[in-house]
Parts: C-alpha cells; structure tokens; sequence
C-alpha cells in the first residue's frame, strides 16, 4: 500500500487542508477574504466522506450489472449539476449534460463495442469515472471562459451584429479563443507525462503489480481518450453559448 491508514495520516491531511485554506484566505483568492477558503474546507471534508462512502458502494455495484449502470448514472448527474452551477446561477445549467453526455459517451461506448473495458464495474467504473471528470473539467472552464468574454467585450459582440453577421456567429467570433483554453491543461498533461509527471492511471497500474509497459499503455489511452472527451466537450458547450443556450441572464425565457 502507497499510504498507510493511520492516525497520522489523517493529522497529515487535516494539516494540508488548513493550510490550503490559510493561503486562500491570507491571499484573497476569491470574490471575498474567506468565500474560497471556506470552499477549500468544505471540498476536502466532502471529499473524505464521499470516497468512504463510494468505497463501501463500489463494492455492490461491480457484482450486478443493473447497480453499475445505476452508479454510473449518478457520476454523470452529479458532474452535470456541478459543471453546470459552476457555469451559470441561472436555469440553463442543464444543458451542460449535452457536452459532458457528448464527450464521455461515445468514447465509452466504442470501448466497450470494441471489448477493450469489459461490462465490469472494476474496470468500467474508473474509466468512466476519469473521463466524466476530465469532460467535466472542460466544461466548466469552456463554458465560463466563453461567457466571461461575452461579458467583457459585449461591444464586439454587437459590432458583429450591425454588420449583419447573426448572432451566433457574432458570439462564436468573441468566445472561440477563450473557450478553447479549456483544452490546455489536458494538453499540457499529455505533453509532459513522464517528464513532469506520473499521473494515477500509470502508479495505479504499478502498484497493482503490472509491468511499466502495460502501465505505460493505460495510461496512454487514458490520456488520449480524455484529449478527445474534453475537445468534444469545449466545442459542445461553446456552441451552446454561441446559440444563449446557456447564459447568465437572470431573465429570459429559458424553454427548449
């Protein structure tokens, strides 16, 4: 085992997350003084009381098909409610089930047609679970980029429209640039990997008693599957805020 579990090592974490939080605070790292350290807080409180429990429902949900699906079911509706009250405060954050939904499942589905992940939930239960959080990730930043620079260059946007471009064009011209930074993080990840890094997948595998190369060759694919979850992900949701699709008004008619 990489960590003994023990009574230190809970001092140990309880010790990084107060400092974790001191350094928001003492930096102003957020809209006021204590809004981010107190969401550092209650992100790690959360974090160890939802892996306890996850770990005991894994546990039921690898031996029945009917309980995997409806695990994996509940990642995607929790990262859908998340990524989307992240974007927008508003009613329109639904529809960030449509590029989480489109990134993940066609992935998801071509690995298991192809019979790379079996139905098992020990197998597919950590590859869904990395790549909802990786389309996750990009939809947020995708999404509050695109609306953020929206917001700071309004002018631009309706410049286009008196030139006769519609609206969605005009909007697209704005957001695109800002909206697609949501992919450097995982291309950076991927270019520096083994250099700057060994990321989970490949310790995992390690750890798990397989060769460096087997390791090697999972991570692989885990990097390059989410490359293409989060890149389809950013053009979803970029598209969705090109159309006021998902928007930040506090009024509007927010129907299909």
């Amino acid at each position: 085992m990489l960590l003994p579990v023990n009574v230190m090592l809970g001092v140990v974490l309880a010790v990084l997350l107060a400092v974790a939080a001191t350094v928001a605070a003492a930096a102003h790292l957020g809209p006021d003084r204590r809004s981010r350290a107190r969401e550092i807080v209650v992100a790690g409180v959360r974090a160890a009381v939802q892996l306890a429990a996850v770990s005991l429902v894994i546990g039921w949900a690898v031996r029945s098909v009917p309980l995997l699906l409806a695990f994996l079911a509940v990642m995607y509706a929790v990262a859908v409610r998340t990524a989307g009250r992240r974007i927008t405060p508003n009613g329109t954050w639904w529809r960030a089930a449509l590029p989480i939904g489109a990134g993940v499942a066609p992935v998801v589905a071509a690995l298991l047609l192809t019979g790379l992940v079996p139905v098992k939930g020990i197998a597919l239960i950590p590859v869904t679970g990395i790549l909802i959080g990786g389309a996750l990730t990009a939809t947020v930043l995708g999404g509050r980029r695109a609306l953020d620079e929206l917001t700071v260059r309004r002018g631009e946007v309706e410049a286009g429209m008196a030139l006769g471009l519609p609206d969605r064009d005009a909007r697209m011209e704005v957001a695109r640039e800002a909206a697609s930074d949501a992919l450097l993080p995982g291309l950076d990840q991927t270019r520096t990997v083994g250099l700057v890094t060994l990321p989970g997948a490949f310790v995992g595998m390690l750890l798990g008693g397989a060769s460096p190369l087997e390791a090697g060759v999972v991570q692989l694919f885990v990097l390059v599957g989410l490359m293409a979850v989060q890149a389809v992900a950013v053009a979803v949701v970029l598209e969705l805020v090109a159309r006021g699709r998902i928007h930040r008004e506090k009024v509007r008619d927010e129907g299909p």
